[in-house]
């Protein structure tokens, strides 16, 4: 359970307490999240070797369907709205969501390596 709570906070795999971004970027003012390089509290090492988040781009895109598929079933089944209407807030959703599944991609990914 602490490992969910650590993932969705966004804290160190290892000590849990230190933050791994040092931002959360703004898609409005084109920023990006930035990382920090190791915990502020425990001195843990983020990245791994060079080309280390490429994995997470997979998880990326894993969260980006997921959202897909459930905004799809729920304005298609729940509230009856038309296809075209749908693909028009999936493409708003995705762009909207865009920092968010970046930062919880690597979180992720680095979840997947460095937890405990």
């Amino acid at each position: 359970m602490s490992q969910l709570v650590g993932v969705l906070n966004g804290k160190c795999p290892e000590c849990k307490k230190g933050s791994i971004f040092k931002s959360k970027g703004n898609l409005l003012l084109f920023r990006m999240p930035k990382m920090f390089d190791r915990c502020e509290k425990c001195n843990c090492r983020f990245q791994g070797e060079t080309g280390f988040f490429i994995g997470a781009m997979y998880v990326s895109y894993g969260l980006s369907v997921a959202e897909t598929i459930v905004l799809f079933l729920m304005a298609w089944f729940v509230f009856d709205i038309p296809l075209m209407y749908i693909y028009i807030g999936v493409i708003l959703m995705l762009v909207v969501n865009s920092t968010f599944n970046f930062r919880m991609s690597r979180i992720i990914w680095i979840y997947l390596f460095h937890g405990k």
